[in-house]
């Protein structure tokens, strides 16, 4: 367990107090090992080394030396950019005037990239300096520690993928940077191996292009203990963490984008209190442990591929009291818990109003536990992909809008369990391609046909040994 301190902050110690988190296995070191070839990074050194665990594996912590893994990036010179700019007094020149520890409040203006900061300052723009990349390669980095960047509008990258133009790269530890506004970049802010940096109040948006074509809005590759929050994010492709742990993710707004927040390969983040709306995903967790989400808003994830939450392969978690409302899918669980053993824990969330609100695509897989969730006003309120049920997990003291039971002692849960069982409806979950007829008239005329005069022996998808039997207070609206 990386951070023990973290995890009883944010709730795993009581909630996980049953789980055992095991330290990275075999199997999850050759995932990491094939997604190396298949990100085709630089070529590494042949020196690079991890910090070793106790049993010999490798861990991708904070203490870890720094190694020089990122591939070498070429600012282009002012004047091979636009011509808009070259007239325009360069930035460079007043960061190379400040000296280290000093503070830089310069006058409000436009100002030309690129800007390369190597020395810890502040520059403060007071929202009225505007620095613009003329099209070209990445418009700010940041390459140092300890410093601030506040109050200035960084504009006008390139749009080269293979490259990774940005308007903002941080390479150092410990920076404040807050208040910015970043358009008309391909990548917003880019951190790589950085580390307790504080990215706070910024407005971040993409170039105005397709959807598959813009950059991430904020990206963490091999960066811990950073504090994201309160940024507005929109119209860009994805927030991304990559190799990425204890991180904090608070209160941040992510609309009209594709993956609100996407992990890959991360251990102890904490994702709390954000607003994702309109995006195809909110929170997706690939092969990773041990991430809190609680208290989020999730909404209007629609499309083929809309989900609100969602699991590859990835284990430990806690998913608490957000609310999920209409959106494709509410949960979607594949081959989730991964590691034997581990428990991922869904309580008192809000499901209203999807069209699935929990889907898993393998099967009957154990470790799910289900308690004090809302089920209001989906059309389906759980689906097990290939025909399969969900018997395995837990589900005790759920509200579920269609409990046909009575409360005969009035102490709020239902005097019989709830048991939800696929009829006709099951048809779109053995056979992917019906799904387009789910909610067909002729589907629905069937499935109540069997429910009241069954043809086909229905299959128990799941058991609720005590059902809520009124919507809990709080999710009344």
């Amino acid at each position: 367990m990386r951070n023990p301190r973290l995890l009883c902050e944010w709730g795993f110690c009581e909630s996980l107090k049953h789980t055992h988190i095991k330290v990275e296995p075999v199997t999850n070191r050759l995932r990491t090992a094939c997604a190396w070839i298949l990100l085709a990074v630089a070529p590494i050194s042949a020196g690079m080394a991890f910090e070793a665990s106790a049993n010999g594996n490798s861990d991708m912590g904070s203490s870890a030396p720094r190694v020089d893994v990122d591939k070498p990036m070429v600012l282009v010179p002012l004047a091979e950019r636009d011509r808009r700019i070259h007239r325009l007094p360069p930035f460079q020149k007043l960061v190379d005037d400040t000296p280290a520890g000093g503070i830089l409040k310069p006058k409000p203006g436009l100002y030309a990239g690129p800007v390369v900061v190597n020395k810890p300052i502040v520059i403060d723009g007071g929202g009225k300096v505007t620095i613009d990349g003329g099209d070209k390669s990445t418009v700010f980095v940041l390459q140092a520690n300890s410093s601030t960047l506040r109050g200035l509008r960084i504009t006008g990258s390139g749009s080269s993928h293979d490259s990774d133009d940005a308007c903002l790269n941080v390479r150092g530890n410990n920076n404040y940077i807050e208040n910015l506004v970043i358009d008309d970049c391909l990548f917003g802010i880019d951190l790589k191996q950085s580390n307790n940096n504080i990215v706070r109040n910024n407005d971040i948006r993409s170039k105005r292009t397709d959807l598959g074509e813009r950059g991430d809005a904020i990206r963490l590759w091999y960066s811990m203990g950073n504090l994201i929050e309160s940024n507005y994010i929109h119209d860009s492709r994805d927030t991304v963490a990559w190799y990425s742990n204890d991180n904090i993710f608070r209160k941040n707004r992510t609309v009209r984008s594709r993956y609100s927040l996407h992990f890959m390969f991360n251990k102890y983040n904490l994702v709390d209190n954000n607003y994702y709306y309109d995006n195809a995903v909110g929170v997706y967790m690939m092969y990773t442990d041990g991430v809190v989400v609680r208290n989020n808003v999730i909404s209007h994830a629609m499309g083929a591929t809309g989900m609100a939450i969602g699991f590859k392969e990835s284990s430990n978690s806690i998913i608490e009291n957000n609310e999920i409302i209409y959106c494709a899918t509410g949960i979607g669980s594949d081959l989730s818990p991964y590691e034997p053993g581990s428990t991922i824990l869904i309580k008192g969330n809000r499901f209203a109003f999807n069209g699935i609100a929990v889907m898993f695509n393998s099967g009957d897989r154990e470790g799910n536990s289900f308690t004090g969730n809302t089920f209001e006003g989906n059309l389906t309120d759980v689906a097990v992909g290939g025909g399969g049920t969900s018997r395995s997990n837990i589900w005790h003291g759920n509200y579920w809008d269609d409990y046909k039971g009575f409360d005969r002692n009035n102490d709020g849960i239902g005097d019989t369990p709830y048991d939800l069982y696929a009829y006709a409806d099951r048809i779109w979950m053995e056979m992917p391609y019906a799904r387009f007829f789910k909610n067909a008239p002729l589907m629905e005329a069937i499935d109540f046909l069997e429910r009241l005069a069954p043809f086909s022996s229905p299959q128990l998808i799941l058991r609720d040994d005590a059902p809520l039997f009124h919507m809990p207070r709080k999710a009344r609206k």
